[in-house]
């Protein structure tokens, strides 16, 4: 009887200590490191992928303006403002002329002086040609006379030095006429750029188009070629498109395109790729494409659209059925893209090799598994070879 009490006592007391042992075991098995990782699995199977590529896009003109003068100078007066409509050869603003227009009075008061000039010189040449001719005849009658004996040598001489000096005399006047014409062409070209340099304070809108901005204001001071307002063409909007160098194969031109404004989400546009740059953005690891519309958005929506950003997909030709995969499986290791594939109850790592995705998730896998394999699609926590498992439909985050 003694000894039966004894038995139970120590049952009483070794009791406690097996159940905090089974549940210590039961706790590491189940939610501590040594439990099985839970996991979701998707098995391979061939499947049709609709191959698509997505980028965000920026609304850009493809035909833009920078109106500013051609010297510096101080702006006079602007005419147009943020948003106004202008036509070809409208004038948007001017520059202050400073002294040109005093300049070209002068040069035409010059001009008139030159012409001036250029008549008297024809008006000595017409007298430079009269004396000329009687000098000559004069000459030639007393040449004829001196050979009868009626004058002597030196009368003669006097007359032939006559005729010389009316031929230089003529010679001068010619040369005088035409330092005056050459004085009147410079005199012109001057007075043309003088008028073209006035006519470049004149700023005019070289195409039909909307004024996107207004950089400048009258009395402010700008250099050449500094822009005092921007033009666009509101007809040659286009999207400059930015997408992954990594899912980019078979981006070329004409892909058709599905464009969603952030602006006006709700209403679809569509387009194609018109342009593929040739340089990268080696530091983001992006493409850039230039997207067109097919119809241009709504004129309601300019210029504000300009800067917008939008959400371009762009459909590449419909792929061969191959195995799929959904891109959530893959991982990388190293140098290594593949899935965890599930053998018995382990995973164990499979390098693959994928080809076209789709905007669903799905990837097509080319090279490294099989049909019917079962990958890891998501699991608790990382997996490594070895790990045990527990496949579950889906996995819900413990509640803190």
């Amino acid at each position: 009887m003694k000894t039966s009490r004894i038995w139970l006592r120590r049952a009483a007391m070794v009791l406690p200590l097996v159940i905090l042992i089974a549940a210590l075991a039961y706790v590491a098995l189940r939610t501590g490191p040594m439990a099985a990782v839970r996991v979701t699995v998707h098995q391979v199977a061939e499947e049709a992928v609709v191959p698509a590529l997505f980028g965000i896009g920026t609304i850009e003109a493809r035909r833009s303006f920078l109106i500013g003068p051609t010297t510096s100078g101080r702006v006079r007066r602007v005419l147009v403002d943020v948003g106004d409509r202008v036509a070809a050869g409208q004038l948007l603003a001017e520059m202050d002329p400073i002294d040109l227009d005093e300049r070209v009075a002068a040069i035409d008061a010059s001009i008139e002086r030159a012409r001036s000039a250029a008549d008297a010189a024809a008006a000595q040449r017409a007298d430079a040609l009269a004396r000329q001719r009687l000098a000559r005849a004069n000459a030639q009658r007393y040449v004829d006379l001196g050979r009868q004996g009626f004058f002597g040598a030196a009368a003669v001489e006097a007359k032939l030095q006559e005729q010389a000096s009316a031929d230089a005399a003529l010679a001068g006047a010619d040369a005088n006429i035409g330092a005056a014409r050459h004085d009147l062409q410079r005199l012109a070209a001057e007075r043309a750029g003088l008028r073209q340099q006035r006519q470049n304070v004149r700023l005019a809108a070289p195409a039909d188009g909307v004024v996107i901005g207004r950089d400048a204001e009258p009395g402010s001071t700008v250099v050449a070629g500094q822009a005092v307002l921007r033009l666009a063409d509101p007809h040659s909007l286009w999207l400059r498109v930015r997408l992954d160098q990594g899912r980019s194969a078979g981006l070329a031109p004409g892909l058709k395109a599905s464009i969603a404004l952030r602006s006006d989400p709700a209403r679809p546009l569509s387009g194609a790729v018109a342009r593929v740059e040739a340089v990268s953005d080696s530091v983001t690891e992006e493409r850039v494409a230039m997207v067109g519309f097919d119809a241009p958005p709504a004129e309601s929506a300019f210029p504000a659209s300009i800067g917008d950003l939008a959400e371009v997909t762009l459909t590449l030709p419909a792929a061969k059925p191959a195995l799929v995969v959904p891109n959530a499986s893959l991982q990388r290791r190293g140098e290594q893209v593949g899935v965890w594939r599930i053998e018995g109850r382990t995973p164990r790592f499979v390098p693959v090799r994928i080809g076209q995705s789709g905007l669903d998730g799905r990837v097509q896998v080319l090279e490294g598994l099989a049909a019917g394999d079962r990958v890891v699609v998501y699991s608790e926590r990382e997996l490594s070879a070895g790990n045990r498992i527990e496949i579950v439909d889906a996995i819900v985050p413990a509640r803190p």
